[in-house]
C-alpha cells in the first residue's frame, strides 16, 4: 500500500460506527428538503444513497460536510456531535467531499488543483500526495501541467477525486461521480471507487446509476422526497421489487 494512502489508518477500526445521522431536517427558505433522515455508516463500509433528481441526496451530503444548514436532528462523526461544527473543521476531522459536477479550478494546472486538496496537510506531505494521486490516475500525471479546464469530463472527475483524497479522508463523500460520463468512462470511475473501497476507505456514495452503486455497496438507502424510503444491504435492494421497477428499469 502506498505510504501516503488515505486508508492506512482506517483498517484498524474497521466496523466501528463512523457516521450516525439521526432525524435530520433541512430547509431551503420555507421549503423543507430533508424530513427526518436517519442513517449510519461504519468504518470501512461503502454506503450507497440512491434516488431520483430532487430527492434530497445532494442536500444530505452538503449537510454532512457542513455547507448546508441543519434545522433539526443530529450528525455524529466518530462519536462527536458535529451538527453545528464549521465546514472547514469537518475537513480537518477527515470528512472530504467530491462535489456534484466536479468543480475543478479550470485555469489552474492539474497539479495545482490536486495540491489545493492538501491545504489541511503538512507541506512535507505534498510530494507523497501527488505520487499517490498519479498512481491512481496515470492520465493525470501525463497532464499535470495542463489547465484543468482543458481536461475531458472523465479526467476532471478523476481530478476531483484525486483532490479530495489529498485530505486523507476518513469519510469520502462522492456526489454523482458518473454524471455526464460516457459508459466506458463511468465504468473506469467505478473501478477506482471499488479499489478505494477494497483498500478500506469509508465511502458514502450518491449516485443515479443505481445498479452500479448497489452492486458496490455494503449498505444502501433509497431516498424519496427527503425521506428514507428503503434501506438494506446493496444486494437486498438490488433484488427489491420496488427498486428494480423504479431505479433499475426492470
Amino acid at each position: 500500500m502506498c505510504e501516503f494512502s488515505p486508508v492506512a489508518s482506517a483498517l484498524a477500526s474497521a466496523g466501528d460506527m463512523l457516521l450516525c445521522i439521526s432525524d435530520l431536517t433541512s430547509l431551503y427558505g420555507r421549503i423543507q428538503a430533508l424530513h427526518g433522515i436517519s442513517l449510519e455508516v461504519r468504518s470501512g463500509q461503502m454506503v450507497a444513497l440512491v434516488g431520483a433528481n430532487g430527492a434530497g441526496k445532494t442536500t444530505l451530503l452538503r449537510a454532512i460536510s457542513g455547507v448546508q444548514p441543519v434545522h433539526g436532528g443530529t450528525i455524529h462523526f466518530d462519536g462527536s456531535n458535529i451538527t453545528r461544527t464549521r465546514a472547514e473543521l469537518r475537513v480537518r476531522m477527515g470528512i472530504c467531499q467530491v462535489p456534484e459536477g466536479r468543480r475543478v479550478f479550470g485555469p489552474l494546472s492539474v497539479e495545482d488543483n490536486i495540491k489545493l486538496g492538501a491545504h489541511t496537510r503538512p507541506a512535507s506531505e505534498l510530494r507523497r500526495g501527488l505520487e499517490y494521486a498519479f498512481s491512481l490516475f496515470p492520465v493525470l500525471a501525463e497532464k499535470r501541467h495542463v489547465p484543468a479546464g482543458n481536461l475531458s469530463g472523465g479526467q476532471q472527475q478523476m481530478l476531483a477525486i484525486a483532490r479530495a483524497l489529498q485530505g486523507k479522508p476518513r469519510l469520502l463523500l462522492l456526489d454523482e461521480p458518473s454524471m455526464g460520463l460516457a459508459p466506458l468512462l463511468a465504468k473506469e470511475i467505478f473501478q477506482v471507487i471499488k479499489s478505494l473501497r477494497n483498500e478500506g476507505l469509508t465511502i458514502l456514495l450518491v449516485e443515479q446509476n443505481a445498479h452500479a452503486a448497489l452492486e458496490l455497496a455494503d449498505s444502501a438507502y433509497v431516498i424519496e422526497t427527503g425521506r428514507i424510503a428503503l434501506q438494506g444491504s446493496g444486494q437486498e435492494l438490488l433484488r427489491h421489487e420496488d427498486v428494480r421497477k423504479a431505479y433499475l428499469g426492470i
